[in-house]
């Protein structure tokens, strides 16, 4: 797989770009986001080839024995359902990172660091893979959350589509933040001001691959990369699994019986085919925030659901969520427990220790679990 925190206070407005570290071992976000685009090669193998080369192949297929071991065990390991559930909330979880491709991986770098004021904390270049990973975020990878940005040999564009919602970033000074960014040459999509209903300031702009960040005045926040918007399509459906399969608190929900949409309508193109020829339009939807812990703290996954629209087209750009977990067996069984899907049986990745499990949830958002003292070792 490959996949992805400033110190309290910094936020987007400072400019920021700190030369890369040397890059660790191989790390265990190992390309996802290129892999879901290049799948392996089949090799053929003759029908005059022995058997026993066959047998070593299915042999080679197969998950190790310690790994069957502790599937087997996790399935035994509860005695019901909503004792799995309540493991999974005490489980030990974080959001790690936030997987997406990028057509440009220089481009976008200047732009997180010097509109956004993060840091590149490593980049990794797996050529026999023909892919890139850019690791950035406010602060170390083992005690915040970052993005790893993917690029792709050769592919200088992706469909972000509908589904895709927007990243969160907080700052001391929201018009600062984002008067430093139009000087850069960065878009603004919306101005600074109060959300609607709200006294909280915000501003949203836009990344050179046309990634949405909205912008929240939030002074002294430990975790600046604060948010992932993602839109689903029955939102007490998603609320459920993250709570018992993901073991997330549902931290608030709030109701927009009817914002009005004035400008910046393009946002709405592809959900309401109208809009961009309106002059305004009224939209009624609610907002659910899930997460590990209080979300002026932690990072959060907010779901949208937009009344009336229960399918989204997700695109190809947007890979998905890390999160760590200290037993990714138990993990997978509380997922299968729920009626989730299970879409890589947990276990450790070919070549090194790292053990995953990765997972997607009703709407088709995928999110990988990763063994936290693996993770930690890989970050050594």
């Amino acid at each position: 797989m490959r996949a992805l925190p400033i110190a309290a206070g910094r936020g987007a407005a400072a400019v920021a770009a700190c030369a890369s570290p040397s890059v660790p071992r191989r790390s265990l976000l190992l390309s996802t986001a290129a892999a879901a685009l290049q799948p392996e090669p089949v090799r053929l193998m003759s029908r005059s080839a022995s058997g026993g080369v066959a047998a070593a192949a299915k042999l080679r297929a197969s998950p190790p024995d310690a790994a069957q071991a502790a599937t087997a065990a996790a399935a035994a390991a509860f005695g019901s359902k909503e004792e799995a559930f309540a493991w999974a909330k005490s489980d030990n979880r974080r959001m790690l990172h936030v997987v997406y491709r990028v057509g440009d991986l220089d481009k976008t770098i200047k732009f997180y660091t010097e509109c956004l004021g993060m840091k590149l904390l490593r980049k990794r270049d797996i050529p026999e893979e023909k892919y890139t990973n850019a690791f950035l975020g406010y602060g170390p990878e083992d005690s915040h959350f970052v993005v790893e940005l993917t690029y792709n040999y050769g592919v200088d564009k992706y469909d972000i589509g509908a589904g895709f919602g927007h990243f969160g970033v907080a700052v001391d000074d929201v018009a600062k933040t984002v008067e430093l960014i139009r000087a850069k040459g960065g878009k603004v999509t919306r101005e600074p001001g109060p959300v609607k209903g709200g006294k909280t300031v915000i501003a949203f702009v836009e990344d050179p691959d046309g990634y949405k960040f909205e912008i929240l005045e939030r002074p002294g926040t430990p975790e600046p990369l604060c948010q992932v918007m993602l839109r689903v399509g029955d939102l007490d459906r998603a609320i459920s699994f993250y709570e018992k399969a993901c073991g997330m608190e549902l931290l608030r929900k709030r109701d927009n019986p009817e914002y009005k949409v004035i400008s910046n309508l393009q946002i709405l193109t592809h959900l309401y085919p109208l809009a961009s020829q309106a002059n305004g339009i009224a939209i009624h939807y609610t907002v659910a925030m899930m997460g590990y812990g209080p979300e002026d703290k932690n990072a959060v996954l907010e779901l949208t659901y937009n009344y009336g629209v229960t399918e989204y087209d997700k695109g190809n750009a947007y890979a998905q969520i890390a999160i760590g977990t200290d037993d990714v067996y138990k993990t997978a069984e509380v997922v299968k427990l729920s009626g989730g899907q299970v879409v890589r049986e947990p276990g450790p990745l070919p070549g090194i220790s790292t053990k995953i499990t990765s997972i997607v949830d009703p709407d088709g958002w995928k999110s990988v679990f990763v063994d936290n003292i693996d993770f930690a070792k890989e970050l050594e």
